[in-house]
């Protein structure tokens, strides 16, 4: 059973030059063999992908093996209707969405302190901060996911630019674009739903 990829650990027996499409096949059947070569293949690409939608090289990491564990499990669910290469990113967007939304929460947590219930609260101030707190993640949620996560590098993580652009493999230029239009749609969103944007230190 392979619980991550390690292309090391692979038969080191020789793959032809064959098509993406033979090779999932192939995995479908068990061919470890046929899993290296595809990994081999593909694994820079959809590294790069998931990085620049992140600007995380640790997420990235992690996706790229999740993206090949499930080609692994579920190759017999190609239908071959895309390229191998579109179905690869496809699986691997779908995860650096969900890893991002899944490690957000806790950085919003400590950020919005003030959303915490006080036990001085009164019941009225303690459901007005739990609806303002699903408010600002909901909010979060609507923007793309390079936008999200520069706002949580950089809001909620004490990130710098510079560091935030090294590590996406961008010129600072670039950071500082994302950030502005991420700024600016979430303060439109929060708008839309009631919110100053100062309220929550943004």
């Amino acid at each position: 059973m392979i619980d991550r990829i390690d292309a090391a650990a692979f038969p080191a027996a020789p793959m032809p030059q064959i098509s993406d499409k033979v090779l999932v096949r192939r995995i479908a059947d068990g061919d470890k063999s046929a899993l290296k070569a595809l990994y081999l293949r593909h694994c820079t690409r959809v590294y790069g992908f998931v990085a620049r939608l992140t600007s995380s090289d640790a997420t990235a990491d992690e996706v790229v093996n999740e993206v090949f564990l499930e080609v692994w499990r579920h190759a017999d669910q190609f239908e071959g209707k895309s390229e191998v290469a579109t179905w690869l990113l496809s699986i691997a967007r779908f995860k650096a969405i969900s890893e991002f939304r899944r490690r957000v929460e806790a950085p919003l947590d400590e950020r919005t302190s003030t959303l915490i219930e006080d036990p001085e609260d009164s019941p009225a101030t303690s459901i007005e901060k739990r609806q303002r707190s699903d408010i600002l993640r909901r909010c979060l949620a609507t923007l793309t996911p390079s936008h999200q996560a520069v706002i949580n590098l950089i809001y909620y993580q004490g990130k710098k630019i510079e560091e935030v652009a090294k590590s996406a493999g961008v010129p600072v230029a670039t950071i500082k674009t994302r950030l502005h239009y991420a700024r600016s749609r979430m303060t439109d969103r929060l708008a839309e739903a009631g919110i100053d944007r100062a309220w929550v230190q943004m």
